[in-house]
């Protein structure tokens, strides 16, 4: 995440940044001793920070929230009808515009365009986090799911603004470094909001007392907010990107055309009709893991598992298998190309859906499920950090915010509405199917890599 006005080799000039689509400039391939180092810099670092921040609320109104409503005794189709709190992620491509061009009073100012909207969506989720904890879904359940909706709300705005952050402060042979660090970080907050939420829900519960206790989940979701706080700091230490002067607009409606228009709009006519087998591939690559994650944890409460053990099992191996798969997907992708590493991420994304169909026929079987989510952990770091360069190589800089917005939210759109109905087919077919199901939804995404791997539109490998 190295900054323009940094002399760093990671950084492209403003001039060339602002010619046109991230993907323009081709560069050599770099040595694997030049691929490894530039995970020690410090802009490297700066987004592995901000990438926990944006990890952080997930699990918070998904995974873990569902177990904790599932000790509540909220049945699973309920649950996974609550899953589609999440489409917020999937509309954000709708107010991006905003965040892309709309200054905040005083705080832009102060901070601004990007850090001011990301203080602002960190400032939005640690007050939504704290109302959560302080509702018990036992009691009212429709006031923890207008706090899950302002969670993600402020979780979807600052993905945009870290987005778009991210891709301007590096040129694009850089992206895929930045991209592992990014979602190294990612996948760290979501073992703390997941298994770390778990862990410290198990420590607060009263010894001795079986039934649900509130408390304890309010003390872990009070710390998960506080735990924001990092992602606060980091923004306020952060450089600014250098600012993009962009022409003044005539009257309102130049500025809509400008801000809502124009990057879909430069997008189109870049790709031409190879846009469609692009929003295909975006729409359908993630569509296994986010189908099967809404009933994972419900998956573990009924399969017996206990907070502590899921909790421990996801803090040593998750951890170890999520920064082994991140930094070795951002690793192959900057030295063998973005497009096989993608290939190879959907293939083991589906496998390891396979392998949650076969803990289902194990009962409570730790040992098997250390393996299942260790799998699972190195398959989604691969697949992700590739999945996000990609992204990034299709994105034009002049408008980074809001065609990342639009990217980002087809990849979440389609298998989010499809999650909703998980609770209705565990129900009607059990677990095994379920994640059998879920496995097989990938095979397209395989036919659509291969098309996409032929056409202009693959990044240079």
């Amino acid at each position: 995440m190295s900054d323009k006005t940094f002399s760093s080799p990671l950084t492209t000039s403003p001039s060339s940044a602002a010619a046109g689509p991230a993907q323009s400039a081709p560069a050599p391939k770099p040595g694997w001793r030049e691929v490894w180092r530039v995970y020690a810099e410090a802009a490297t670092l700066r987004m592995l920070l901000l990438g926990f921040s944006a990890g952080l609320p997930l699990l918070l109104v998904f995974g873990t929230l569902s177990f904790w409503l599932r000790e509540a005794g909220i049945d699973r189709t309920t649950i996974g009808y609550l899953s589609w709190v999440g489409l917020a992620y999937g509309f954000k491509w709708a107010w991006a515009p905003l965040v892309d061009r709309l200054p905040i009073p005083l705080l832009t100012r102060w901070l601004g365009r990007r850090r001011s909207w990301l203080v602002l969506s960190q400032v939005t989720i640690t007050v939504a986090l704290v109302c959560m904890a302080l509702t018990d879904p036992k009691l009212a359940l429709l006031p923890v799911v207008w706090c899950a909706l302002a969670v993600a709300f402020g979780s979807a705005t600052q993905d945009i603004a870290l987005d778009a952050y991210r891709i301007e402060s590096a040129d694009i042979q850089r992206q895929a470094a930045l991209a592992a660090a990014y979602q190294t970080g990612y996948r760290l907050a979501m073992i703390w909001s997941g298994a770390g939420a778990l862990w410290i829900a198990a420590r607060a519960e009263i010894v001795g007392v079986t039934a649900y206790q509130h408390g304890a989940w309010q003390t872990a979701y009070l710390v998960m907010a506080a735990s924001m706080l990092l992602g606060v700091v980091t923004v306020l230490f952060s450089p600014e990107p250098q600012r993009r002067e962009l022409p003044p607009s005539k009257n309102a409606a130049d500025w809509l055309r400008g801000a809502l228009i124009e990057p879909f709009a430069d997008f189109l006519r870049r790709y031409g009709k190879q846009a469609l087998l692009i929003l295909g591939l975006i729409a359908m690559y993630r569509i296994s893991d986010v189908v099967m994650g809404i009933m994972a944890n419900p998956f573990y409460v009924d399969m017996g598992y206990t907070k502590d053990e899921v909790a421990t099992v996801t803090k040593i191996y998750g951890v170890i298998m999520t920064l082994v798969g991140a930094f070795l997907g951002g690793g192959l992708a900057m030295r063998f190309g973005v497009m096989k590493v993608l290939m190879l991420g959907a293939v083991l994304s589906a496998a390891s859906n396979l392998l949650f169909a076969w803990l289902g026929t194990r009962g409570h079987d730790v040992t098997s499920l250390i393996f299942v989510i260790s799998a699972d952990n190195l398959s989604s770091g691969i697949a992700s950090a590739a999945f996000i360069a990609y992204l990034s190589s299709l994105t034009n800089i002049n408008y980074s915010a809001t065609q990342y917005a639009l990217f980002s939210s087809m990849m979440l759109l389609l298998p989010k509405t499809l999650a909703g109905y998980s609770g209705v087919y565990v129900d009607a077919f059990g677990y095994s199917n379920f994640f059998t199901a879920t496995a097989l939804l990938g095979l397209p995404v395989l036919l659509l890599i291969g098309l996409a791997s032929r056409s202009k539109t693959a990044p240079a490998q």
